[in-house]
């Protein structure tokens, strides 16, 4: 079979294809035909050894999202069978529940290899069945970005129709959270930077778009937006470089979900979070039964991902490339290989 490894951890560079003898399903495990892949930012600071450093090693196939079709089952599995459209979860043993500590290290495409791959050998407690109206290409950006969308709306205190809601820029997490925010009846209010992209968000939904290149202090337009009073919840995907004006767009009693650092660092005064009784918390995807339940109001909602761009598997490194630049709308993916 074809497949991908990370050779080197230093730049993409490091991502060679090659053709390896195709795994065997064990007794209680699943072989899947891959027909596609989708990147998340991980995926860049794998290939560039920023992160995790020195758990990861050399040679790993890479990408934790991926969708397929069963092609063989073993002995012992029960709940699927050949034919059946199915991804896999993000962390491989955790099917439920608070995250345990044993599960940190069954991320795909980290800690174990991932899905760049022609065929792979899952689990069978580590896949969940496709949204049938879903194609292959939709159901592989599901297992991270748009899990991690629906666990940021529902963990602790879920979203409330009528609620307000921000999202910071247009990757994958952002733009999942938007699509379900509205059918969750939530106002959202999304900053990116540029017009071509505003229009699009807006287009998706979005009741206000703030352009952070021409108001650098965006919080200030936030809070100008919601009548001083602030949004209800800030979908964090900046980290250190925006918290500190997530933190004061928030409203009192607002939660603000930090799931990464894409803005770089920055320094960050926690006066806002006593002053408004805020509760910060940090998230990592999500289990197997919160994405079972995202794929139930999938169906219901007949949502379909927002796609950018699908590169052929050939040109696995130019879609690393694309998604570095920072130009999507969405996910980036790549088809599976011929």
């Amino acid at each position: 079979m074809k497949l991908y490894r990370l050779k080197t951890l230093t730049s993409f560079d490091g991502l060679e294809m090659c053709e390896e003898e195709a795994p065997t399903a064990g007794a209680h495990e699943v072989s899947i035909r891959i027909r596609a892949t989708s990147l998340n930012y991980r995926d860049i600071a794998i290939a560039r050894n920023q992160y995790g450093v020195g758990q990861i090693q050399p040679g790993i196939i890479p990408l934790s999202d991926g969708a397929g079709d069963i092609i063989a089952v073993g002995h012992q599995v029960r709940g699927f069978a050949v034919g059946d459209r199915v991804a896999g979860i993000f962390r491989q043993n955790w099917q439920g529940g608070p995250m345990p500590l044993r599960a940190v290290p069954a991320d795909l495409g980290g800690n174990r290899d991932g899905v760049l791959a022609q065929q792979v050998v899952l689990y069978e407690e580590g896949i969940v069945k496709l949204p049938a109206h879903l194609s292959y290409e939709e159901g592989a950006t599901l297992p991270c970005a748009a899990v991690t969308a629906w666990r940021a709306l529902h963990d602790g205190t879920p979203l409330l129709p009528g609620q307000t809601i921000l999202i910071l820029g247009s990757g994958g997490v952002s733009v999942f959270a938007l699509q379900m925010a509205k059918r969750l009846g939530a106002n959202v209010i999304a900053t990116t930077s540029s017009e071509e992209k505003a229009a699009k968000l807006r287009a998706l939904g979005a009741d206000t778009v703030i352009n952070y290149a021409a108001h650098a202090e965006w919080q200030h337009e936030v809070l100008a937006a919601t009548g001083g009073i602030g949004v209800d919840r800030v979908i964090e995907t900046g980290g250190p470089g925006t918290l500190e004006r997530s933190l004061q767009a928030t409203a009192m009693h607002g939660r603000v979900v930090v799931i990464g650092v894409l803005a770089g660092p920055g320094t960050i005064n926690p006066a806002p979070i006593l002053q408004k009784r805020l509760t910060l918390t940090g998230i990592s995807t999500g289990s197997r039964d919160m994405f079972e339940q995202m794929n139930r109001a999938l169906e219901q909602w007949a949502l379909h991902p927002i796609i950018d761009t699908v590169f052929p598997f050939e040109e696995a490194r130019a879609a690393y490339d694309y998604l570095l630049s920072g130009k999507h709308l969405g996910k980036v993916v790549i088809s599976g290989p011929a």
